[in-house]
């Protein structure tokens, strides 16, 4: 997995930096995993715009991906590495010893022809799935769940993983990719090893069209709107917009939005990093 730099042949291309896909080993997806997938362009059941800067892009199927990893103590034989439009990592086509194929999210270093498999039996290895309580401590995981048996919650997107510091009784400790260190069951499943496509956070679109392809609209700066459309609009002149804040007036720098009696808050050890 790496990056390709393109040469300035147009003015798109002078600044692009895309993936190589030199990982991908299918171009065509699994057709008893695919649906079809409706844009919604921002709007409700009533047409009205609830989401801004969305709208357009081309169009996409959606892949159905295994989060749960039931299938406990059947191996499974990695067929394809695949691209998926629906999400920045790449995915792994799995065929089950009991003839059902299944979509995973594929974790770095995860080869064709690799087995995998998940449960109690399972080693530590790449793309294993096992509960946090038989995983060794300071494994690099993945597709972390927050509630036994819901399916991974943490750590899916490209290049993200979660690294197991302790345990203690029925809780292990989890140093989340944001930095936030939180205690998680121990009864919950997590894959070994980093999602893969580490360097898409490094990809450089290179021109607006791009984003219009991805199905993002251009964002509109508050200062460059009317009072009654933002906060922060308005004014004679290039007015700077005063303080920062969102839409609906709640302060964008320093203001703390979490719920102070949010549920999980007792299971956070140190919050994430500023």
């Amino acid at each position: 997995m790496g990056l390709r730099k393109f040469k300035p042949v147009t003015p798109g291309t002078r600044f692009r930096v895309g993936a190589s896909f030199t990982e991908i080993t299918a171009t065509k997806p699994e057709k008893s995993l695919v649906v079809s997938s409706k844009k919604s362009g921002g709007r409700n059941n009533t047409g009205k715009m609830t989401m801004r800067y969305m709208g357009g892009g081309h169009k996409k199927s959606y892949r159905l991906i295994d989060f749960k990893r039931e299938k406990f103590d059947i191996p499974a034989t990695v067929a394809t590495v695949e691209y998926d439009p629906n999400r920045t990592a790449r995915i792994a086509l799995l065929h089950y010893a009991d003839g059902e194929k299944r979509y995973i999210i594929a974790p770095e270093g995860l080869q064709v022809g690799q087995t995998v498999v998940s449960g109690e039996t399972a080693t530590p290895e790449v793309g294993n799935t096992l509960k946090l309580a038989n995983i060794p401590l300071g494994s690099i995981v993945h597709n972390v769940e927050i509630h036994p048996g819901r399916g991974a919650q943490l750590a899916r997107s490209a290049g993200a993983y979660a690294q197991l510091a302790a345990r203690d009784g029925k809780y292990a400790t989890l140093k989340m990719p944001s930095g936030e260190t939180r205690l998680i069951l121990t009864a919950c499943l997590a894959t070994i090893g980093a999602v893969s496509n580490s360097d898409h956070a490094n990809e450089v679109l290179g021109k607006a069209g791009r984003s219009r392809w991805l199905g993002r609209r251009p964002r509109t700066r508050p200062v460059a709107m009317n009072p009654v459309d933002h906060p922060m609009g308005g004014g004679e002149g290039r007015s700077s917009g005063g303080q920062p804040r969102s839409r609906n007036g709640m302060y964008a720098k320093g203001f703390k939005t979490r719920t102070l009696k949010k549920y999980s808050n007792r299971f956070i050890i140190e919050k994430r990093k500023k």
